[in-house]
């Protein structure tokens, strides 16, 4: 690549890390944001709740905003609002001005990794495609394993404020360096070969804007996202309030499909999932979403409840997986170009489900440093799935098609997050008081065994100076707690092996793709003016 194509790919690479990064960089704020603005913990969740549901929203109308406005100004445009919201998130006096501040945020935000993507691929040969989404995985990867170290250095310095003030240098800086190094927007090309199909070359009159299936996308992904956000807040379906988000999106999603597959010009161009790989690709985004979300969500969990971490420890726990995400993916972008993908996402997949069963096996003595090499095997497995499965999944497209493909693409590792971040929880929730009432109902004054732990405990209460009925009440009140132990650890086994099936659940998938360097099946074949004679038959 030529130095100024680096520069595109990391300059977009940075624009959707930002992002990425504040999905989490908040989570460990949360109770000192509570704190300072007086507010319940159920109050608070909607400072993650609402950037997640509007940027969700967002993301799938980005294909039709880029038509609007082209894509280099719309990226530049979203960065600039992204970090002007971050700084009224910063001076929020009160917690309905954050919730406010950070719904806008995720509305201008929302966008920047399906742009970035789509501007790599307009800037970058073919050829080159596997460095370039190497290094953009690398950032988007570390994004989120990096958020809550980079959220718990900056709270405990400097105050929770700092999270949002810090994306406001790398936001302009990041702004000023794409508006000097991005292509020039090419609107009369993309509205002919996007929206406006029928338009002539000069014909420079915008598209027509499909107001309905906007707030039919708006309300039925606005709804799932609260539900999957807040159910566990709010016990789920006992609740009438979440009954009906529900019903809204159980009923706007399927209006919205309807809706858009009949309309000339749409806001989502669902279409683009006649493509093979992409739809493939999208299934097997949305299952990977699941599964790493549920990862990156569980890990920090056991850490700080059963191993008792503080949140910069928890995120230091976090690194070497990161780092080995990034070394792999260096590794791996080089060389993407030489190896069949479809065998790397497959390989990667059955690697996870290994490393899924490995952390299923946590015991008691389970310590951070056994948890390092799994963490590690994780970062690397990521990498084998993500790179090959972005080339796979928007490579063949043709480029007029990239915008929506990207869209949807990460539209659906986005919801699969979500859908995933909830399931496992609850899951966990489940399990665990299974799990309990199962050891609870071993615990008999008839079980000999039991009657020799509480004697030994009720001992050594006493040999630390307690007296006899005192002794007896703390030794009851130790296994009680040992047993609740026993049953968290039982229940986060029986989430990571839930993971691992879903794993396995995807490779199948993997039938379906086809190989990046090809056109999809039915579309028509295009000059290869960008790509090696070497590689033509690949």
């Amino acid at each position: 690549m030529t130095p100024r194509q680096w520069l595109i790919v990391i300059t977009a690479s940075i624009g959707a890390m930002l992002e990425v990064v504040d999905v989490s960089i908040t989570n460990v704020s949360l109770v000192h944001i509570q704190a300072n603005l007086s507010a319940s913990l159920a109050e608070v969740g909607w400072v993650v709740t609402g950037y997640a549901m509007a940027s969700v929203v967002v993301i799938p109308l980005s294909n039709w905003l880029t038509a609007i406005f082209g894509q280099k100004t719309y990226f530049i445009l979203a960065l600039l609002g992204f970090t002007a919201a971050s700084v009224l998130c910063g001076l929020a006096a009160n917690l309905p001005l954050l919730v406010l501040a950070r719904i806008l945020q995720g509305l201008l935000g929302g966008g920047l990794m399906p742009m970035a993507q789509a501007i790599m691929y307009r800037a970058v040969p073919r050829e080159q495609q596997g460095i370039a989404q190497g290094i953009f995985g690398t950032v988007i990867l570390a994004g989120p394993a990096l958020g809550p170290t980079i959220g718990g250095l900056l709270t405990d310095s400097l105050g929770w404020r700092w999270v949002f003030f810090i994306n406001v240098p790398l936001g302009l800086l990041t702004a000023f360096v794409a508006n000097r190094v991005f292509p020039a927007d090419q609107r009369a090309q993309g509205l002919e070969k996007g929206l406006g199909k029928g338009l002539d070359k000069g014909d420079r009159r915008q598209p027509g804007v499909d107001w309905l299936g906007i707030g039919l996308l708006v309300l039925g992904l606005a709804c799932l996202q609260v539900v999957l956000e807040q159910g566990r807040q709010y016990d789920w379906f006992e609740n009438q309030g979440l009954r009906l988000l529900a019903l809204g999106a159980a009923l706007a999603l399927p209006a919205f499909v309807f809706w858009e597959l009949r309309q000339p010009q749409p806001a989502v161009d669902l279409r683009v999932l006649r493509h093979r790989s992409l739809a493939a690709g999208s299934a097997f985004s949305f299952l990977l979403g699941a599964g790493l979300y549920g990862t990156v969500l569980m890990v920090p969990i056991f850490a700080q409840r059963v191993l008792q971490f503080t949140a910069t420890q928890t995120g230091l726990l976090m690194l070497p997986g990161a780092l080995a995400s990034a070394v792999a993916m260096a590794l791996l972008g080089k060389n993407a170009h030489r190896l069949d993908p479809r065998w790397l996402i497959a390989l990667g997949a059955g690697l996870m489900v290994a490393t899924m069963m490995q952390l299923s096996a946590i015991g008691p003595d389970t310590g951070e440093h056994s948890l390092y090499w799994p963490l590690i095997q994780r970062g690397c497995t990521t990498v084998m799935m993500f790179l090959p499965l972005t080339l796979v999944s928007l490579g063949s497209l043709p480029k007029s098609e990239v915008g929506s493909g990207s869209g949807f693409f990460n539209l659906s590792r986005q919801l699969g997050g979500s859908f995933g971040v909830a399931g496992f929880t609850l899951v966990l929730d489940h399990q665990q008081a299974v799990h309990h009432a199962q050891l609870v109902q071993q615990i008999s004054n008839n079980n000999p065994l039991i009657q020799q732990r509480l004697q030994r405990l009720e001992e050594f209460m006493q040999f630390s100076g307690q007296g006899s009925s005192n002794a007896q009440h703390q030794a009851m009140e130790l296994l009680t707690r040992q047993v609740d132990l026993q049953a968290a650890l039982l229940a986060y086994g029986d989430v990571f092996r839930a993971i691992a099936v879903l794993f396995i659940l995807a490779i199948p998938l993997v039938l379906l793709m086809g190989r990046a360097s090809q056109p999809q099946a039915g579309e028509p074949k295009k000059p290869r003016i960008l790509e090696p004679k070497s590689t033509a038959a690949g």
